[in-house]
């Protein structure tokens, strides 16, 4: 299995960034990290090799993504403002450098976005803001508002809400959204959500599903036994569902 190891300095952000690409042709994959996780964890769960088959086979490429969740949305010593702005410095690096790299390797122009637990976040908020670029969806074990305390998991914007806030939640915009554009992009999309049955993020997978419904865009929303947020359950999601 083809592995290669990038680094390098972002314009973006202002600091070094780190992934790895696993596979030599087939879908790009943006492959979003957990919670303050790193480019190299889902090798190291096995969850990449659970994909091996697939990657040999050519049928998919996959971009391992370092995270900076820590400067963003677990910053506690910076105001709430600063943590979505530092958000979307992330998200800049995302589409300019990251998709950069990714167009020079394939010719593709359209991708997959995917993540487990907050990955699932990341990768639902960009591919929902900018579906002209992703046709594939999967979000496996996510959470899509950061706004809205659950068990175990606070606001982590203390209450504080602005626009750049607003537009970064999915499940706060999509029920509001009206705009035919992004709701036609999103409707040729194939949307994918995995989430356990005792898993504190069903209602919210539930919610977020239903209002994609209630526009006319298809979703798949698949439940599994038990909470399923762990990797011995991921590295099964990914065979499934990439």
């Amino acid at each position: 299995m083809n592995r290669e190891y990038h680094k390098w300095f972002s314009p973006s952000l202002q600091r070094n960034m780190e992934l790895l690409v696993f596979g030599h042709a087939g879908e790009p994959v943006l492959f979003f990290p957990t919670r303050t996780a790193h480019f190299y964890d889902y090798e190291d769960w096995l969850v990449i090799e659970a994909l091996r088959r697939k990657i040999e086979a050519g049928h998919l490429q996959v971009y391992c993504l370092d995270s900076i969740d820590k400067e963003s949305f677990y910053a506690k010593d910076i105001p709430p403002s600063a943590r979505i702005e530092r958000h979307l410095q992330y998200e800049k690096y995302v589409l300019k450098e990251v998709l950069d790299l990714v167009k020079k390797r394939t010719s593709y122009r359209t991708f997959v976005a995917a993540g487990c637990s907050l990955g699932a976040y990341h990768a639902a908020n960009i591919a929902f803001k900018h579906p002209a670029l992703f046709h594939k969806m999967v979000g496996l074990s996510g959470r899509y508002d950061l706004t809205t305390s659950m068990p175990h998991f606070g606001d982590l914007f203390e209450g504080y809400m602005d626009e750049n806030v607003y537009y970064n939640m999915p499940s706060l915009f999509i029920p509001n959204l009206r705009d035919e554009y992004f709701i036609e992009m999103m409707k040729v999309m194939e949307i994918i959500f995995v989430v356990g049955e005792n898993d504190v993020f069903l209602e919210n997978n539930r919610a977020l599903s239903n209002a994609l419904w209630e526009r006319g865009i298809w979703n798949s929303l698949n439940i599994w036994d038990g909470e399923s947020h762990k990797a011995k359950y991921w590295r099964h999601m990914v065979q499934l569902y990439l």
